[in-house]
């Protein structure tokens, strides 16, 4: 697969809780980060996504927000 996002991060998926509608997928990078997503369960479906399937997690945002108390 060709992709012309920048933000890929290779990672394993480490947990999926499964709601009606979206799946919640917590991907652990290497060096331990995580990073969670919702995707639509039927995607998750569709993947075969399983607790230690590697995936590749793409991030594309138009903009971040930061804030500070």
């Amino acid at each position: 697969m060709e992709i012309s996002a920048r933000n890929v991060f290779k990672g394993k998926v480490k947990s999926i809780k499964y709601g009606q509608i979206l799946a919640e997928l917590v991907i652990e990078l290497p060096g331990g980060l995580e990073i969670t997503s919702l995707i639509t369960r039927t995607s998750a479906d569709r993947m075969k996504l399983v607790v230690g399937k590697s995936i590749s997690t793409i991030i594309k945002a138009s903009n971040v927000m930061v804030a500070t108390d």
